[in-house]
This record gives structure tokens, sequence and C-alpha cells, in this order.
């Protein structure tokens, strides 16, 4: 059986090889041929106006009834993470979308933030386009030198070119660490790179209540308001553009590319979500593990005759961790539960909006749950301050108990004072029922992430699972 194209965005715009627009009303373009050619002066120039006749070339639109289209991607997310997919996360928005569309079960990244997002805007393999890793370690060798070629189109170029306002908003990670200064260079930046509007940050992650924040071509101040959070940010900004873009022009579609830092760490959430999973993980993460796996199979995620891979011994076995280290562990998943579900909650308040603005049935919207599997970065113990396993300083146990206290105790996990990141057994649990992690491209768990396309318009077969194998290559053309 030929691998299927999923190529959502090139159904979006089959139309368009179907009904070329004009440049004008006896000259066709094809769209398939970027940059669009120069329309060449179709009136009469005289020495004189008398006789002459201007000629005008109005701005390129959109094929007939193109669809808006937002991309979702959420970071350092596991397959067995999403309720959609069987996880303990409750992820509504994920679950709605998913009852009006289509599943995909066997859809694939990149073990890595860079390399996935290189893949996914472009359409090609991520070594084609510079990104063999990450922005940050850049290599003297074709494939690894993080600098987008100018000869490679992102997506948000070729839809920019055929009559669509383009928006990214949230974490970027496609600009050398060495050009994400106010001086530039800003010819790898978003709006450079097909973007019309940027909000959001050019690195890999950041803080969620105190990001480093820019707006198009400047770093920009965080907003004074009080509980300012990331998230919320978001999709504010999300909604206010879409709006405005809606109200100049209101049947021009748009491209959103929603593109969260959650659930990287540092795992930040207000207190309310976190502790909306109080006690739900006290049962470790060998339990929770065999729980969602059952889960799985009775949702049809998984085929029924799946066997568990089994724990490595990397991995300590919940039954061995001293009583009061787990009650760290405990809230540990606790935070990131509640730190994911709130990223689901400020996607769907986006979602929410564009059906308010009568414009959900012919929006499509792809929604790719992880860049990555979920990220085994915290090590053996997890840590207050990810900093700390960044500059390869593991915490003991006794450490971090002492590290937790200082800063104010457990309650204080997942708060502004802290930056902190899970135990690696719990991106095990949350990459089920596949094997390790992110940065691991070897398994699965690292690389098979959940996707859900809803397109209300188009999609006939509601609640359908799609099980051929994909990949992020196959969003763009």
């Amino acid at each position: 059986m030929p691998k299927p194209k999923l190529c959502v965005i090139v159904a979006a715009l089959a139309v368009a090889t179907q009904i070329p627009r004009c440049l004008a009303a006896d000259a066709e373009w094809d769209r398939t041929v970027l940059p669009r050619p120069s329309r060449p002066f179709e009136g009469i120039s005289n020495r004189t106006l008398e006789g002459s006749k201007g000629s005008f070339t109005e701005p390129v639109k959109a094929p007939p009834d193109a669809p808006n289209i937002m991309l979702v991607l959420i970071d350092d997310a596991g397959f067995g993470n999403p309720s959609t997919f069987g996880g303990p996360v409750t992820t509504p928005t994920l679950d709605k979308l998913a009852a009006e569309g289509l599943r995909y079960n066997r859809f694939h990244v990149t073990a890595l933030c860079s390399p996935t997002r290189a893949a996914l805007l472009s359409g090609r393999n991520h070594h084609a386009v510079g990104f063999g890793s990450i922005s940050e370690l850049i290599g003297g060798w074709p494939g690894y030198s993080t600098n987008w070629p100018t000869s490679a189109a992102s997506i948000a170029q070729i839809l920019q070119a055929n009559g669509y306002n383009t928006a990214a908003i949230g974490k970027w990670h496609l600009t050398p660490d060495a050009q994400q200064g106010p001086a530039g260079p800003f010819d790898r930046w978003p709006n450079a790179l097909g973007f019309d509007y940027f909000w959001g940050f050019l690195g890999g992650e950041t803080s969620q209540f105190d990001p480093v924040l820019v707006e198009n071509n400047q770093i920009v101040a965080v907003p004074k308001e009080k509980n300012f959070y990331l998230n919320d940010a978001m999709a504010d900004h999300s909604i206010a553009w879409i709006r405005n873009q809606k109200a100049q022009a209101p049947g021009k579609p748009f491209f959103l590319y929603f593109s969260t830092g959650a659930t990287h760490a540092p795992h930040q959430v207000p207190k309310e979500w976190s502790d909306k999973y109080k006690g739900k993980f006290d049962q470790g993460w060998d339990k929770l593990r065999e729980e969602t796996f059952a889960r799985q199979k009775q949702l049809g995620v998984i085929p029924a005759n799946t066997k568990l891979t089994p724990r490595d011994p990397a991995f300590p076995a919940w039954d061995s961790v001293p009583a009061e280290v787990k009650k760290v562990y405990a809230r540990q998943m606790e935070v990131y539960a509640g730190y994911q579900e709130n990223t689901d909650h400020a996607v769907g308040r986006v979602v929410q909006a564009i059906a308010e603005m009568g414009l959900a049935d012919n929006t499509l919207v792809i929604y790719i749950f992880g860049d990555n599997g979920a990220s085994m970065e915290g090590t053996e113990n997890g840590t207050f301050n990810e900093m700390t396993t960044l500059n390869g300083i593991p915490l003991t146990s006794e450490q971090q108990l002492k590290a937790i206290k200082a800063y104010g105790g457990l309650d204080k996990w997942g708060g502004p004072r802290m930056a902190p990141h899970y135990a690696a057994a719990w991106a095990w649990a949350g990459n089920a029922p596949f094997q390790w992690g992110k940065q691991v491209a070897s398994h699965l768990g690292g690389t098979r992430n959940p996707m859900v396309v809803a397109w209300p318009k188009r999609i006939k077969d509601k609640g359908g699972l799609r099980s051929q194998f994909t990949h992020c290559t196959d969003i763009a053309p």
C-alpha cells in the first residue's frame, strides 16, 4: 500500500489547482509556481493622457471557499498523556475536535523541538532545511547549520503568496541563538519566513510567568498586568489578531500557527490548575502506565493485542521510592497535568472564539499533541529548577527536599519562584505504551504523538480513526 499523504493543507488548497484565480480577467496564474509572476502592463500609455488607459493589479486573492487554518503544536507531550488517547490529563478541546474530526494514532515527529518545527513548516526532511538539531546547537556541516535556506519556502510563505493572512503565536525555536538579539539579522525570524504577525518567544523555552517576549522584530516587555500567564496571553493575542483581520478583510482566510511553550519545562501553572489533580498520581508511574494502557485499548487507539513495553532499569520501581520522596514525585505530576490541561484550555479559547465569529464550519484545525515525546530531561529525581540538570548538576532526593523547603514548600512547586521539571519516569509513563521519550529517535516514545484534524465542512467521518503512517512532513505540500 503506498504511503498516504496527509496533506491536509494541500487539501485545503486543492481548489486552487482546479480553479486558478486570475491576475486579470483574461490571464490565469498557476498557484503552484511561486513567487507569482508580475503582470505586464495591459493598459495604453500615450505621450499624453488623451487616449491613455491605466491598468491596475489587485492583490492576489485566495481560492474561492479557501478555509481558515489553525495549526496547533504542543511542546514536550507524550502519546499517553491526553484523555483523547487514553491518558490521565483532561483535554476537552482535543476531545471535542476528535469527536468532530479525525484522530491519527500513527503520526510521527522527530525526537526534538527545532527539527520537528522545521519539518512541519517546510514539508521537508529537517536536515534539508538545516535543522538536524536544535537551534542552540549550530553545526558546521550541511543539515546542521540551523540557518533556514532561502531555497526552501515555509508553508506560511506559500499561503501568504496565495492570499492568506498569516500569524505565528508562541514558541518559534527556528532562529540561531546568535541571531536572536535586537540587532538581528532578522531574515530567519518569523516575519521573514512568511508570517505577517508574530508574538511569542524565539528560543526553545521560557518562563510561563515572566517570559522573554518578541513582537514581530522587536523585543518587548512582559505586560505588567496582575496574574500574567503566557498561555492566557497567547490565546488573547490569537483571538485579537483573528478579529482584527476579519474586521478589515472578512473574506480573506487566515493561517494561525499556535505553538505553545507548554508543556516544556519549566512546568509552571497557576495553582488552581495543578490542584485539580491532587492525589490523582499517588499510585505512581508504574500503575499509571498500566491504567493508561488499558484505556488506550478501550478507545482503540492501540491494537487490542498490543503488549505493554517493560520499564527500563533506568527508571526506579515506584514501590522502591521512600514515602517522603513519593510526595514530591506525585506533586511533580500533578503540576505537569494541570499545566497540560491549561494548555488545552488555551487552545480551546481560540477554537471557541472562531466558532463565535461564525467561522468554525470552514476552519481546518490541525492539533498536534507534541513536537516530540514527553521529556525525560528532569533526570531520576526531577528538579525544582531545571537549570540544575541543564548544567549537569542533578540533585539527590535529600538536596531536592532541602531546596523545596527553602523555596516555600512543595505547595509552591509549579509557581513563579520555581522552574521545575518532573522525574524522568513520569515521562516514561506519559509515553505509554512506547519506550523512552524525547531525544530518543530510535523508539516511538520519542517520535509518535497524537494528532487530531477537524474541518466540519469537509470531514464527514466524524470521530474516525486513521492508522496509516503519517509524519510531520506530510502537513505542508
